[in-house]
């Protein structure tokens, strides 16, 4: 598989994509020091979906509520195991049907940006897991020390393309403890979750947060999340931002103890969206369009 490369002409900051593996950025570094997660590494997402780096959670993120969905009219059954679906421990649909999936098809590429587009109509298997033709457009570039990553939802059928997707990127300060990390968040409305990770319905006022990760976990969802809010990770001099440029209301915050790692999800529409609704549409004739950018 071959990997792309993007150069900042204006810094040290390198990025990496992989197009053949899912679109999925393998790695961003400072002067050469590694400051996303590689977890179990680029083999492992390909043939077993173990995220690591940035992937794209498409067409949805984290899980569903059951095997089965109702979206703009049309029910589909979901089989794990089959047509790119992996289950998550409770047996629910999680992240999607692209992780590692070969057929993007490189449309632009530079030494500082890369464009990549994927056909969900010529793929059989794609549609039987979301039957809604589109072309899935990623476009990122690496600029100012910022990597930008822009996504496109182009209906190219009748049927209008439901928005619940998402980007997970794992960061890390390498050097500095995990709970020396300090996180910061706008103020966010925090959705209860139960016991499989699902919204309640129920939820908090909003409150933001700038403190010390300490030994506190994180796997929690927010929504209300206004274009612009910016989202952070800082330690032993260095900090990490995450924009929500645009079209990212919903995001899931992860931090587990066990991992030195932290992700602040952009999400287009908060868990299991695509069963109960709450989501945006790409209608045929007009694409959608979303952004967000890591800053070093």
């Amino acid at each position: 598989m071959r990997v792309v490369t993007l150069c900042d002409p204006a810094s040290t900051v390198t990025a990496e994509f992989v197009p053949e593996a899912g679109m999925i950025g393998t790695s961003l570094r400072d002067a050469g020091v590694e400051l996303l997660g590689q977890r179990r590494g680029l083999d492992a997402y390909v043939t077993a979906g173990k995220t690591m780096g940035i992937p794209i959670l498409y067409p949805w993120a984290n899980r569903l509520g059951a095997n089965t969905y109702t979206a703009e009219g049309v029910t589909t059954t979901l089989t794990p195991g089959q047509n790119g679906v992996r289950a998550d421990p409770s047996g629910l649909p999680i992240h999607g049907v692209l992780a590692g999936h070969p057929g993007w098809r490189v449309t632009a590429e530079s030494a500082d940006q890369l464009t990549a587009e994927l056909d969900f109509a010529a793929d059989p298997r794609l549609l039987a897991s979301f039957p809604y033709p589109h072309v899935l457009t990623v476009a990122v570039r690496l600029a100012e020390r910022t990597l930008t990553v822009r996504t496109t939802v182009t209906a190219t059928g009748d049927r209008a393309v439901p928005l619940c997707f998402g980007f997970h990127p794992y960061l890390r300060l390498p050097d500095v403890a995990r709970g020396e990390w300090v996180i910061e968040t706008p103020p966010l409305r925090h959705l209860r979750l139960d016991d499989l990770g699902l919204p309640t319905g129920e939820s908090e006022p909003p409150a933001a947060l700038s403190e010390p990760l300490g030994d506190k976990a994180f796997d929690d969802a927010y929504d209300e999340v206004p274009d612009g809010a910016v989202f952070a990770v800082s330690g032993g001099g260095r900090r990490l931002e995450v924009r929500f440029d645009r079209g990212y209301p919903a995001t899931q915050i992860f931090a587990p103890t066990a991992e030195a790692i932290v992700c602040f999800e952009p999400m287009t529409a908060p868990t299991d969206a695509l069963r109960r609704g709450g989501y945006r549409l790409a209608r045929p004739g007009e694409p959608a369009l979303t952004q967000f950018s890591i800053r070093v």
